[in-house]
């Protein structure tokens, strides 16, 4: 007679514990023996660190979750830190940032985005020629330099192919820093230099506009690629595709990619509206909760009605403030 398996129930399946049968706990290691180093670069989840004069390869920590670490970080890392060949250590902390340039994709995306940690300089370049300047752009980039706490300096090239007088004029009632370089001759990139000794810069500009080439010319060991401007559209192309930090004398020089805008849904109205100082003394006469815009009793329109402030940059404001609010 054929022999009847008993039924089974649930105690014969043996089920394991999703993600192991050890209870979780939120209390960390403190990796008091961590090194302390600084990421140079980011490529497709491998930091580029700088631990003391040894360029180390780490990867992020399962504990550290899914929060950015970015360049100029300053990060504890354990594991193996000999920089050689195929090793890999471990970024375990991300240390406090002293600042921390953000920007968005456009002025409604609310999804900010963490470009830079720990400079204190911006170093915004800006073509006079081939392309053409791009005065909005720059007033992006000075906002958002504003609101990270970074010192802006303005840094116009290709002055051998057309004068800088009117972008100099422009700007010169904001009391801003002006750098000027020529791309036939090493003119303007000791100056430039002087301005960047002792501090953490970054460079932001459009594509196209000598990023590369002053970044070549100040650390000629970066070796970075060079582009070329399409005589049609005017744009230049994309040679940088990530950001990179590079050692100077005294400082660092952190060089991203070209951009072709600079989102500020990020930024609070009143951070952008104070970054156009020269517009200040005006905005003091408009009526309480004004919104500077065209349809309201704003006393901007009056003062330049009269010549007293530069229209271009009462437009810019407006634009700047009309984006962000999602209007055209």
């Amino acid at each position: 007679m054929r022999r009847r398996s008993r039924d089974l129930d649930e105690d014969d399946v043996r089920v394991r514990a999703r993600g192991g049968s050890r209870p979780r706990t939120r209390n960390r290691p403190e990796h008091a023996d961590a090194r302390i180093g600084m990421v140079t670069a980011v490529n497709r989840g491998r930091y580029q660190c700088l631990v003391g004069d040894r360029a180390v390869t780490a990867m992020k920590a399962r504990e550290l979750g899914r929060g950015s670490i970015v360049v100029g970080d300053r990060v504890a890392l354990v594991g193996d830190l000999s920089g050689e060949p195929d090793t890999l250590a471990r970024v375990v902390r991300v240390e406090k940032r002293s600042s921390a340039l953000r920007r968005t994709a456009d002025d409604t995306d609310p999804s900010e985005r963490v470009i830079v940690a720990n400079a204190d300089q911006m170093v915004i370049v800006a073509a006079l020629a081939d392309p053409a300047p791009q005065p909005r752009l720059i007033d992006r980039c000075l906002v958002a330099a504003y609101d990270a706490g970074l010192l802006p300096l303005l840094c116009l090239t290709k002055a051998d192919l057309t004068s800088p007088a009117d972008m100099t004029r422009h700007y010169a009632p904001l009391g801003l820093d002006i750098v000027v370089t020529r791309c036939d001759e090493a003119s303007g990139r000791e100056e430039l230099y002087e301005r960047l000794r002792g501090r953490c810069s970054v460079l932001v500009g459009s594509s196209g506009v000598g990023k590369s080439t002053l970044v070549n010319g100040l650390v000629p060991e970066a070796d970075r690629a060079v582009g070329t401007v399409n005589p049609v559209t005017g744009r230049g192309r994309h040679v940088s595709s990530s950001a990179i930090a590079l050692p100077l004398r005294e400082g660092w020089l952190i060089d991203t990619p070209g951009v072709r805008s600079f989102g500020l849904a990020h930024v609070a109205p009143e951070t952008i509206t104070a970054a156009f100082p020269d517009l200040e003394v005006a905005i003091e006469e408009c009526p309480p909760g004004c919104a500077h815009s065209a349809d309201t009793e704003c006393a901007l329109d009056t003062w330049r009605a009269t010549g007293r402030v530069d229209a271009a940059r009462v437009d810019s404001l407006r634009r700047l403030l009309a984006s962000r609010a999602g209007e055209e």
